[in-house]
């Protein structure tokens, strides 16, 4: 059985910073394709970052050179290094897993960043 376990949000104001965490168990790690989404209220589910088994990324052109993803195959974490926080950022950030066709949501850490 394939879980994920966010953790790390919380209420932060402008400008500040958060390090997200996503924990995988129930799959072999290495292989999949990790992302990060978010879906404020209101608004469709969004993706913010993403990462291949060998480390290439990708981000959304709204969080470039403030959020950093990052994994740790032995440790079956990713993480999302969120900085210069934004009250637009202000979400329930979610983690993906995919692999084979599949894919896996965890349940959500809420962010919430005050002007």
């Amino acid at each position: 059985q394939v879980q994920l376990v966010e953790s790390g949000g919380g209420l932060v104001q402008s400008g500040g910073s958060l390090r997200l965490s996503c924990a995988a168990s129930g799959i072999t790690f290495s292989i999949l394709l990790m992302g990060w989404y978010r879906q404020a209220p209101g608004k469709q589910r969004e993706l913010v970052a993403s990462i291949t088994s060998d480390g290439s990324t990708n981000y959304a052109d709204s969080v470039k050179g403030r959020f950093t993803i990052s994994r740790d195959n032995a440790k079956n974490m990713v993480y999302l290094q969120t900085n210069s926080l934004k009250p637009e950022d202000t979400a329930v950030y979610y983690c993906k897993a995919s692999v084979y066709a599949r894919s896996y949501w965890g349940q959500g850490t809420q962010v919430t960043v005050s002007s």
